[in-house]
């Protein structure tokens, strides 16, 4: 940071609970996964009509289209059946069948094919679990496979005990582009709130994070005996390569920024709405909060003309870790210099120069932001804001006034309780926004009440 280098980190692939966030500190672009609009489709097809879509990178143009008949791999009760793991499925007859399985239990999407395929199997469906939903992942599967969501494992399931002799396939569809729902949150995307700092909103943004082309160093371990070295592979190992990606282009484009600089761009610049035109969601397709969009999903062409930056020097982030109470050692540790927190003076989390808010809000509270025009010359920003319901929030000024670029101005935001009938640790959320005639720069908040 103090050489000028940008640093993005994973936000982790613990989701979607709460609380499962990694790689929390300030000066780092903590970055959650999402979909894209690209899905390589198969198809779950049951003998009653019904058709549920799934997904799967292996696609074989010889897998009959005929009707096979289908079995649950929990028919004999055991829950490790169900979730086909290894050896779970010997003595049942599986053979020359399409298998129903469930995802979970430690084991790894692709192993669960491989015991099927050991069984005799002839396909595999694998459904989700609840806590997964309706995020599916492509995978190079050991045997013709599709991935589909919880609601429609339990449409399949109803299909198995609705007849005594059901039956399945699955279509080959290829690649399909256009997703209108894309992007959404990935169901194994860490979220916050922070542990380590609640007063950073966390993580700070999303990218693409699923099923992403990427370099693969094995043969791929299926029927095509493929020699390619890609991969799909999914996570928020994916997800935060493109926001380096993104960032090394905004170094290029403005060599005089600092990393922060950087960061503030890419934050205050995001989608809020996926191509469809509704908000964001998660996987249970529901509108995604804060803790798992931090400030939306990545929009690079934004990014490079945001109009207002938060700028943050490496020395504005001693005063913050005194006040997170670390010892001067460790303080000086992180600095890479001697520290004595009792010479300077702490500050609160929340007043730490960043492009969010976090609060934990009891009585009033006040923080300040000072921005820096990175737009036009000659501008006005006026504030618009929507307040986190129970809370009034008070931004003053609430025009900026610019005259020259790299012009920097300060604003105060006062947060005020409204309303009881909220319960304690309960979290709410919005956002303000500075607009002007050229620019618009968003800044989410997030509200946990005391």
């Amino acid at each position: 940071m103090k050489n000028g280098i940008f640093v993005s980190c994973s936000a982790g692939n613990s989701g979607p609970s709460n609380t499962t966030l990694s790689n929390e500190a300030p000066w780092l672009l903590t970055v959650g996964a999402s979909t894209i609009d690209r899905k390589i489709v198969a198809t779950a097809k049951l003998g009653n009509g019904e058709e549920f879509d799934g997904e799967s990178v292996f696609q074989p143009n010889d897998f009959p289209s005929k009707l096979l008949q289908l079995v649950y791999a929990g028919m004999n009760g055991k829950q490790e059946s169900a979730l086909c793991g290894e050896g779970t499925l010997k003595g049942i007859d599986v053979k020359g069948k399409v298998v129903l399985c469930e995802r979970g239990g430690g084991i790894a999407r692709i192993a669960k094919g491989q015991e099927v395929k050991n069984a005799g199997g002839a396909a595999m469906i694998l459904m989700n679990q609840e806590t997964d939903g309706f995020s599916v992942s492509a995978d190079v599967h050991v045997l013709p496979a599709t991935h589909v969501s919880y609601a429609a494992g339990l449409k399949i399931k109803a299909y198995l005990n609705s007849t005594a002799a059901p039956t399945a396939t699955i279509l080959f569809r290829g690649t399909v582009l256009g997703d209108l729902s894309s992007p959404s949150v990935a169901s194994f995307s860490s979220r916050g709130p922070s542990l380590a700092s609640p007063g950073i909103l966390k993580p700070d943004i999303i990218g693409p994070g699923v099923n992403i082309l990427a370099a693969w160093p094995f043969p791929l371990d299926n029927n095509m005996n493929s020699k390619s070295t890609f991969n799909m592979m999914s996570g928020t190992s994916m997800s935060c390569p493109h926001l380096s990606g993104i960032a090394a282009l905004l170094k290029s484009s403005h060599p005089t920024w600092s990393p922060a600089a950087i960061k503030s761009a890419m934050m205050t610049s995001t989608d809020l709405f996926n191509i469809g035109g509704k908000l964001i969601v998660d996987e249970t397709l529901q509108p995604a909060d804060v803790f798992a969009t931090g400030a939306g999903h990545v929009n690079p062409s934004r990014a490079d003309k945001p109009g207002l930056i938060y700028d943050i020097q490496p020395d504005d982030y001693i005063p913050y870790l005194c006040g997170l109470g670390y010892k001067d050692e460790e303080v000086g540790t992180i600095a890479h210099r001697s520290v004595k927190c009792s010479e300077k003076p702490s500050i609160p989390e929340g007043e730490i120069n960043y492009p969010s808010f976090s609060i934990k809000l009891g009585p009033s509270q006040t923080y300040t932001r000072t921005v820096t025009n990175v737009g036009e010359a000659n501008s006005a920003y006026e504030v618009k804001v929507w307040a986190p319901k129970w809370v009034d929030v008070i931004v003053k000024p609430s025009t900026l006034y610019f005259t020259e670029l790299n012009q920097k101005a300060t604003y105060s935001v006062t947060f005020t309780r409204v309303d009881s009938t909220y319960k304690t640790g309960e979290y709410t959320q919005g956002f303000i926004k500075w607009v002007s005639a050229k620019y618009s720069v968003r800044s989410p908040i997030a509200v946990m009440f005391e």
